[in-house]
């Protein structure tokens, strides 16, 4: 019994010895030691985190937003006049983005009739106060904006 023991023990360490041996070839074939992997890892970290700041604009923009609407946000149609921050838009279109099931989420699209550059009011129908958020087209992304006051 106590035999079987210590040949059970001995091939477990050597499969531990060889699935070492194995991860240390992997590495030795990429060309990589542990320090460079530890390294790339904190590179692509960093990378993350700038992309995070490119895509949120690298401001706070989850602060509460001063809602003023002459009519219901649904009965905003094209052609309507929108204020953002004082700025004034132009409604482009008012369609579901996402059915969520039980709430949808809005998009409003608004674009500045003098640059015409294109943003987004996007917003959850049940809570249109609480989960307004403004959006800049960037290239071919929208990247959320942050904002204090919308009108209509």
């Amino acid at each position: 019994m106590a035999m079987k023991k210590k040949i059970k023990e001995k091939t477990k360490e050597k499969k531990k010895a060889e699935e070492d041996d194995e991860n240390e070839e992997d590495l030795e074939e990429d060309g990589a030691t542990e320090e460079e992997l530890g390294e790339n890892i904190s590179n692509a970290e960093e990378e993350v985190k700038k992309l995070k700041d490119v895509l949120l604009g690298g401001e706070d923009v989850g602060s509460k937003i001063i809602i003023k609407g002459s009519k219901p946000i649904s009965a905003l149609k094209k052609g309507d006049k929108v204020n953002v921050d004082g700025k004034e838009y132009e409604v482009d279109a008012h369609y579901v983005l996402i059915n969520h099931g039980k709430t949808k989420e809005m998009t409003i699209e608004i674009f500045d009739p003098k640059t015409d550059k294109d943003f987004q009011l996007r917003y959850f129908f049940d809570q249109v106060e609480t989960s307004m958020e403004f959006y800049a087209l960037e290239e071919i992304i929208y990247v959320r904006r942050p904002v204090q006051k919308v009108e209509w």
